[in-house]
């Protein structure tokens, strides 16, 4: 079983930053690729950042130069830094990891985490 905790979001005023960590844990060989996702209120989920194992990243439009996404194998936890927040950035931040599970049977895994807000706010 894999289990993905997201924390460090909260509440914060525009322009200010925030760094979300994503701490993976349980039965993990490997994990390929972490990534960040969010989801305003009325609106769609949508890809915010993505980072593979050998450090190639993806960002959305709305978010290049502003956040970075980074990743400490040892730890299996990825973050991203979010920096010139803006209210549009408000959202449930949801991260996600795939990989290989570890034990007798090795099987792929994909995972969402519970999903933390981000509120950006004067």
């Amino acid at each position: 079983q894999v289990q993905l905790l997201e924390s460090g979001g909260g509440l914060v005023q525009p322009g200010g930053s925030l760094r979300l960590s994503c701490a993976a844990s349980g039965s993990i060989f490997s994990i390929n690729t972490m990534g960040w996702y969010r989801q305003a209120p009325g609106k769609e989920r949508e890809l915010v950042a993505q980072i593979t194992r050998d450090d190639r990243t993806n960002y959305a439009d709305s978010v290049k130069g502003r956040f970075t996404i980074s990743r400490d194998n040892a730890r299996n936890t990825s973050y991203l830094q979010m920096n010139s927040l803006k209210p549009e950035d408000t959202a449930i931040y949801y991260c996600t990891a795939d990989g290989i599970i570890s034990g007798t049977r090795a099987a792929p895994f994909g995972r969402w985490g519970q999903g933390i807000q981000v509120t950006v706010s004067s």
